[in-house]
């Protein structure tokens, strides 16, 4: 994949407003920032419908494949629809978004690159009315290894192959870790946690991973992760999975980790 494929600019959204096949979603985590403005005609992704609900952790487990592609059609979502996703000062929960619908086998599904803040400085108009779209049918087709598991990861750290990487800044990683994972911050990434950087300084800062023949990444929940993997895909680089589970479940397994410090450092 390439940068075009995953990403759209808001000029170009733009251009293409009005499109009756488009699919318009505001990703961001919770609705508060949605219900205070959006993009015209934007329905609100609800990460958590896509989780299993028996999950301890409100998005570490994906729904299987039937409960999952009854949630992208109930959003409206067909396998022919265009979709965009953004968030509203946080880029992750737009990849997150956009990852988990390319995992269940959507091809035409792109992120404002910006988000609304990108819309707004382009001339884009907000509105704050709740908007839905009316359902669909999807058929998924799963892109397996989008995602990997725990058990995945502990094979994962036995082989010189794979890198298991963690994508958290520094100071979390220093705190506490998965052993045997490197730490490699999608902050590193990201402009502002708006935007990703320009593909040039993307490849620069991913080139210590890229000689492995697959990279796994994770975070404390399975959202962060989703940067560093599409990053990786807009540089040509395909073999990458996140892991789901990421620290919360790694930590509630009792699975080997290397500090005893602070991680979760947005608690502060």
């Amino acid at each position: 994949m390439n940068r075009n494929e995953i990403l759209i600019e808001a000029d170009e959204l733009l251009k293409k407003f009005g499109d009756p096949n488009i699919r318009i979603f505001d990703a961001t985590i919770t609705d508060d920032g949605y219900l205070q403005g959006h993009i015209p005609g934007a329905a609100f992704f609800e990460h958590e419908n896509f989780s299993a609900p028996e999950s301890q952790n409100r998005y570490t487990n994906i729904l299987p494949a039937d409960k999952l592609a009854e949630q992208i059609g109930a959003l409206g979502i067909s396998n022919e629809t265009e979709v965009i996703v953004y968030a509203c000062g946080m880029l992750p929960y737009a990849v997150r978004a956009w990852w988990l619908l390319r995992y269940a086998g959507h091809d035409k599904v792109r992120i404002l690159n910006g988000g609304l803040s990108a819309w707004k400085q382009a001339g884009g108009q907000i509105e704050d009315e709740v908007r839905q779209y009316p359902p669909a049918i999807f058929q998924p087709q799963l892109r397996e290894w989008m995602y990997a598991n725990k058990e995945e990861v502990i094979e994962a750290l036995k082989s010189s192959e794979v890198a298991v990487v963690n994508v958290m800044p520094r100071e979390s990683y220093d705190g506490r870790h998965i052993k045997g994972s490197i730490s490699l911050s999608s902050m590193d990434l990201m402009q502002q946690l708006d935007a990703f950087l320009p593909d040039d300084q993307i490849a620069t800062r991913l080139q210590e991973v890229t000689h492995n023949k697959r990279i796994i990444t994770y975070c404390g929940g399975g959202i962060a992760a989703a940067v560093n993997a599409t990053a990786h895909l807009m540089t040509g680089y395909e073999n990458v999975a996140v892991y789901h589970g990421s620290m919360f479940e790694w930590l509630a397994e009792d699975l080997p980790t290397v500090g005893t410090g602070k991680w979760e450092i947005w608690k502060k």
